[in-house]
């Protein structure tokens, strides 16, 4: 039957569920169209229900920030350790083998994160601070030289490329195999016809990826040598470190380009906000909050319900995937005011961008260190960030990301 209440031609469905069932929605959020613009299915969603049940993939949605918040908090109920994609990992693998990090609960999940969080540490990233920032501001001077250019490949990509491979340690031949990395594991979780173009060509890039993680190839006091360490400490075994690095690899640089780059576009796409941001940098920090609530780079994640789960007065059943709509959370007007005004002043915290919870992105320190460099560095020399082109966009079924962004900086 219809569900009359929604006024949306959404069907109830009923298979398998106890009590009341959710709404049925016939969208691929996966498609072309809901990545390139997935705001309007957003909105569909957060007001169907609580709950919603995509038919085409089997699985629960939520993309209302209460129960998404809430969802990301409870690892008991929303389990990652049955994987985070929706078959798991027999998509991908070999060489998707299940994240140390993403994948697991505790007590795996304590010892691994235990590692990741001493490497990681504050005093840890501001012993590399210095550093980058000199190079962002050495970035922004030949930006500013050069004046018009793609943002993409020549900041949001250039700038996290040279950093955070030298953060980690890793070899400087061969880092142009970083991206598509990333690509592919971030389309994977989605056994679909943009996951399988992803790995067509994924030999040379997966055997560069496996080979970097060697503790021999590994420079001395990097973030790759220093998760070795924990194997002398006997916390995790060599077999764990070989994957930690993976792990670090793969989640630890798309993101922060796509913040990046989605900065970039938002500040060109509202130059009042720049202005803004220019005549008071202090709100360079809570700035990027707004960013990533804006825009979020991580849009969906799955997660498993470990038992019988009453969300919005339905039940859903024990073993069910569920898809969490990080983005649509973040622009729920349920928690957020106009929400998809961009206003550096609003106080954004409490978006799901990073996650929230144990499973809470680990490497957001590093993150934002990177882009409030990158940044800062531009607040000191750029007036105004000029769109002069239409941007493109690079769809991914896991985050949302620009392909090209033509810009002209106007220097102070």
């Amino acid at each position: 039957m219809r569900d009359k209440a929604n006024g949306s031609g959404l069907e109830m469905a009923d298979a398998d569920f106890v009590g009341q069932a959710p709404p049925i929605s016939s969208v691929d959020p996966f498609s072309t169209d809901s990545l390139t613009d997935p705001y309007p299915m957003h909105e569909a969603l957060r007001e169907a229900g609580a709950t919603v049940w995509l038919e085409m993939y089997g699985v629960v949605a939520m993309a209302r920030h209460a129960e998404v918040y809430a969802a990301l908090s409870d690892w008991r109920t929303y389990c990652s350790g049955r994987g985070v994609g929706i078959d798991d990992f027999a998509v991908s693998k070999p060489w998707r083998a299940k994240s140390l990090l993403l994948e697991v609960d505790p007590p795996i999940h304590d010892v691994t994160r235990g590692v990741m969080s001493r490497v990681l540490s504050p005093g840890a990233i501001r012993s590399m601070r210095d550093e980058f920032e000199r190079k962002a501001e050495r970035l922004a001077d030949e930006l500013l030289d050069r004046r018009e250019f793609d943002a993409i490949p020549r900041l949001a990509e250039a700038y996290p490329l040279e950093v955070f491979p030298d953060a980690v340690g890793l070899q400087k031949e061969g880092r142009h195999h970083l991206l598509p990395f990333g690509n592919m594991i971030f389309n994977s979780f989605v056994p679909n016809e943009r996951f399988r173009e992803s790995v067509r060509d994924a030999a040379p890039v997966v055997e560069w990826i496996f080979g970097q993680c060697a503790r021999e190839r590994l420079m001395p006091g990097g973030f790759g040598s220093q998760i070795w360490s924990a194997v002398d400490s006997g916390s995790i075994t060599s077999e764990e470190a070989q994957v930690l690095v993976r792990a670090f690899l793969q989640a630890g640089l798309d993101t922060t380009v796509t913040g990046i780059g989605n900065a970039v576009y938002a500040f060109a796409k509202f130059p009042v906000q720049w202005e803004t941001l220019r005549s008071d940098t202090k709100l360079l920090r809570p700035s990027f909050d707004e960013v990533l609530r804006w825009e979020s780079p991580v849009q969906t994640f799955f997660r498993t319900t470990t038992c019988d789960v009453e969300v919005g007065g339905r039940m859903i059943p024990e073993g069910r995937k569920v898809l969490l709509f990080l983005g649509a959370a973040n622009r729920d007007r349920r928690r957020f005011d106009n929400p998809a005004t961009f206003d550096i002043r609003r106080r954004a915290t409490g978006h799901v961008a990073f996650g929230t919870g144990i499973h809470g992105c680990v490497g957001q320190i590093l993150a934002r260190v990177e882009t409030e460099a990158m940044l800062g560095a531009l607040l000191r020399r750029v007036k105004r960030i000029e769109l002069i082109g239409e941007p493109k966009r690079k769809l991914n079924n896991t985050v949302r990301s620009l392909a090209a962004l033509p810009v002209r900086l106007h220097p102070v």
